[in-house]
């Protein structure tokens, strides 16, 4: 009986899994498929003339995401010089991520990684992609090269984060901080959330508080109370639509095989 009740509270929760927002240790795919993807995102997005980009992936199973959440974890992708484990110089894509920690799921660090990397451990070769206006562009890079991204950073991470205050953080909200910090010109954490709140639209997770209780349980990094009322968080798709309402980015795009 306690193993039947315990398989029925995982069933619960398996669709509030969300996971995705770690370094991947594991491919599905063949190193040569995920290479291949990963170097025809980089084109997509140097023939659109993207020097800073937003970039997303898919880390889960289509039917273990709650209804309207497209992608687990969110990043920004900056055109840079890169160097090679041989001492190289080359010019590519650097990813700028909030990972979860893979030993404590409750706290996160930032990472830089590359597209190979970054579509290591997806769960199919599907991109999200968000390419600002030129201007935003140069702003967003300004803000991680002078290293304000990382006063940006709260480590205290949760799944579901609220990106109208600072307790807790994901990925994508990391993300937003960065646009935000790049748009308004300033890394003041009170400022930013008041903004985000005037200005952002962010996604409504449709489960239940009760199951999102029962995942904390079973999952580390699953956390609510820094929200009251509806469990509202930031998602790729929400920053797409945030910057083009305001006319901040030139497309959305949804990148195939």
């Amino acid at each position: 009986m306690q193993k039947f009740i315990l398989i029925f509270l995982l069933c619960l929760v398996s669709n509030i899994s969300t996971a995705g927002s770690n370094q991947a240790t594991e491919s599905k795919f063949t190193a040569e498929e995920v290479k291949v993807f990963a170097k025809n995102v980089e084109k997509y997005a140097a023939k659109h003339g993207a020097r800073a980009f937003i970039i997303a992936r898919v880390g889960q199973p289509k039917d273990k995401l709650p209804k309207g959440i497209e992608f687990t974890h969110t990043a920004i992708a900056v055109y840079s010089e890169i160097t090679l484990n041989d001492g190289r110089k080359v010019k590519g894509y650097a990813i700028h991520n909030l990972y979860q920690d893979a030993k404590d799921g409750d706290v996160s660090s930032l990472v830089v990684d590359y597209p190979v990397d970054f579509f290591w451990g997806v769960h199919e070769l599907k991109a999200g992609i968000i390419i600002p206006t030129p201007a935003l562009q140069n702003k967003i890079i300004e803000v991680i090269a002078s290293g304000k991204s990382e006063l940006l950073h709260n480590p205290r991470y949760s799944l579901v984060a609220n990106p109208f205050n600072n307790e807790y953080q994901n990925c994508t909200e990391h993300t937003l901080n960065i646009i935000n910090s790049a748009i308004y010109q300033t890394t003041n954490m009170k400022q930013l959330k008041a903004n985000a709140k005037a200005y952002f639209e962010p996604q409504t997770v449709k489960v239940s508080r009760f199951k999102l209780a029962l995942g904390s349980m079973f999952a580390e990094g699953i956390r609510t109370k820094d929200h009251k009322g509806k469990i509202r968080t930031t998602s790729f798709g929400a920053i797409a639509d945030y910057l083009l309402k305001y006319q901040l980015a030139s497309s959305k795009q949804i990148f195939t095989i």
